[in-house]
Order: C-alpha cells, then sequence, then structure tokens
C-alpha cells in the first residue's frame, strides 16, 4: 500500500498514513478536526534486499553466472567466491 502525506490546513499538523490507491483521501485532521491537504509525495526508490535476487528473479534461463572472480584475466577463483562454491561443489 502506498503511503500518503497529509497536512492541516488550521493546525499545521503533518503525517503519513499508508491508504489502498482506492480509498479516498481522509478530510477531517484527527489532532484538531480541521481540514486536511493530500501533499505530492516525493516517492521512493525501489530496494532491493538479500542475496541472489537478480540470480533468482530476473536471470534469464540459460544465461551464464560470471563473477568477478570467475571471469578475470588469471581465471583464478577466490575461496569466498559464491560462484566458485557452486562450480567446486
Amino acid at each position: 500500500m502506498p503511503t500518503y502525506e497529509y497536512e492541516c490546513k488550521d493546525c499545521k499538523e503533518k503525517f503519513d498514513i499508508s491508504q489502498s490507491m482506492s480509498a479516498e483521501p481522509l478530510k477531517v485532521c484527527p489532532k484538531c478536526k480541521g481540514h486536511l491537504k493530500r501533499l505530492i509525495g516525493k516517492g521512493s526508490g525501489i530496494i532491493f534486499k538479500g542475496s541472489g535476487f537478480y540470480a533468482t528473479d530476473y536471470k534469464k534461463a540459460g544465461s551464464k553466472n560470471l563473477s568477478p572472480c570467475a571471469s578475470s584475466d588469471k581465471g583464478e577463483s577466490c575461496k569466498n567466491c559464491p560462484a566458485a562454491k557452486t562450480k567446486n561443489g
């Protein structure tokens, strides 16, 4: 659900509230019962959390998993590299 920011025209109180997109905007201030104005939000960026987001959700079937270690000029893999662990077992 998106978060909307409101400001009271009377007491100038600002607050955020999560509402569904189809919900009617609030009209009455919960603090002073004055008139509310819904403000234009700044939006938020996409947050990618966890390891393997790309590999598990958006990786094309059949594409190679090249890590910086596996694609290095020397062809050496580091011991802590996840790609090296899956290749070497």
